[in-house]
């Protein structure tokens, strides 16, 4: 079943990029935005990401923190933050977990028939762990709607 708005957000522990442990309970009295992305390195994640790093004095300025969430091992974030220049936090959902929990996994991805692929999809968590805004896309060239997060964002403060 689809995680929908007013939903207490399920709890994650994940590695990041630097094979640090993240939990979600981390952030608590923070808006997080969590974003679910197919794979590292590919044109429509890439660019999703990049746009984020881009705007994320925006972000700040609406005090949310960002967590991207892919099933890429820590090693293939690593190497991506680097090479794009990423400037949040790239979690790794490699045993599928999280993706799972959030409703933000294939069975199979559609382009390429691979089983246990993240979705795009985009959550926005209050300050208390209750999300203010859920979108899973089907269709995996499908970017989350940025401007509807903002909004959500802006009622945050």
């Amino acid at each position: 079943m689809a995680l929908q708005i007013g939903d207490i957000a399920p709890e994650f522990t994940l590695y990041d990029s630097g094979k640090q442990k993240v939990s979600l309970v981390d952030f608590q009295g923070k808006t997080v935005v969590i974003l679910f992305y197919p794979f590292a390195f590919s044109s429509v994640c890439t660019a999703e990401l990049c746009d984020m790093r881009d705007n994320l004095g925006m972000y700040n300025s609406l005090n949310s923190e960002i967590l991207a969430i892919s099933v890429d091992s820590v090693y293939t974030l690593a190497k991506f933050k680097d090479d794009q220049q990423l400037n949040f936090t790239l979690l790794s959902d490699f045993n599928r977990e999280v993706s799972s929990k959030y409703g933000a996994l294939y069975d199979i991805f559609p382009a390429l028939e691979m089983r246990g692929v993240s979705k795009r999809a985009a959550f926005v968590i209050d300050k208390s762990g209750v999300i203010r805004f859920a979108q899973v896309n089907e269709k995996p060239q499908d970017l989350p709607d940025l401007s509807s997060i903002r909004q959500v964002l802006a009622a945050e403060n």
